[in-house]
């Protein structure tokens, strides 16, 4: 089983790593569009239309499932995605609903791109699983870009999530919702802000399981390596250490709750 998966950059990343883990019988192509990064800026049209060219190159590289491991490119491209390919194709979703039945007191926040934000899937989780209006949210727009240049920490980073955080009492929050794949590379920042008590929560073991229910994957880990894409062209020496080193991260932010 081949299966293809994509993102505006390196948040997919993300996905990618639970689903080694949780799938080793899988072969994966990655598929980072860093020539169009980042999506949550804009617009509709735009992403469409880079994700359709997307779809097809990973199609034509043999997959046969493919995972959008971006909630922008979700929220907006999904269901046309649907309605022109016959493979299964799995988006991401904001973990509002994960939030919300893990954390029955206290308010919700959720984090996303501005894209994200406004559009009408996340609104419509919130009309369909928030019926008490527990959830607020709260757009990163700078933090994508802080990722693609691998500024996963400093003073920087910490100053500017500083700011965004300090327009809420975080005393009144349960849970942060990290509604962008990217945003896990800063898990150990959002720790160290947020108070204690606030669980920090993401849709990507949400997709993997969607995609153990759509697909048959082998049990046996496959042995064959990771293909990485950048914007259609295969990824050099250099570049493929970089993303190495990405996933390396993201092993220990997964040790941080």
């Amino acid at each position: 089983m081949r299966i293809g998966i994509f993102d505006s950059g390196i948040g997919g990343l993300t996905v990618l790593h639970r689903a080694i883990r949780r799938c080793p019988g899988a072969e994966y192509l990655y598929y980072a569009d860093c020539a169009h990064v980042p999506y949550g800026e804009r617009t509709a049209e735009e992403i469409c239309a880079f994700v359709r060219e997307i779809v097809e190159f990973l199609l034509g590289e043999g997959a046969q499932a493919i995972v959008i491991a971006c909630n922008t490119a979700t929220s907006v491209a999904v269901r046309e995605l649907r309605q022109t390919f016959s493979v299964p194709i799995i988006g991401m979703e904001p973990a509002v609903k994960l939030a919300l039945d893990r954390c029955a007191q206290g308010r919700i926040l959720a984090a996303a791109t501005p894209v994200t934000v406004r559009g009408d899937k996340l609104h419509s989780l919130l009309e369909k699983w928030d019926e008490h209006h527990r959830a607020d949210l709260l757009a990163l727009p700078e933090l994508v870009r802080f990722a693609e240049r691998g500024e996963f920490e400093g003073e920087a980073v910490t100053a500017y999530l500083r700011d965004a955080l300090s327009a809420f009492r975080l005393e009144d929050y349960s849970a942060f919702v990290l509604g962008c794949t990217h945003f896990n590379f800063f898990k150990d920042t959002f720790r160290a802000l947020l108070p204690e008590r606030v669980r920090l929560l993401d849709g990507a073991d949400g997709v993997v399981s969607r995609l153990m229910s759509c697909v048959e994957i082998p049990a046996e880990p496959s042995g064959v390596p990771v293909r990485f894409f950048d914007s259609g062209e295969c990824v050099e020496s250099a570049r493929l250490a970089q993303l190495e080193a990405c996933m390396r991260r993201l092993d220990l932010m997964e040790r941080i709750e």
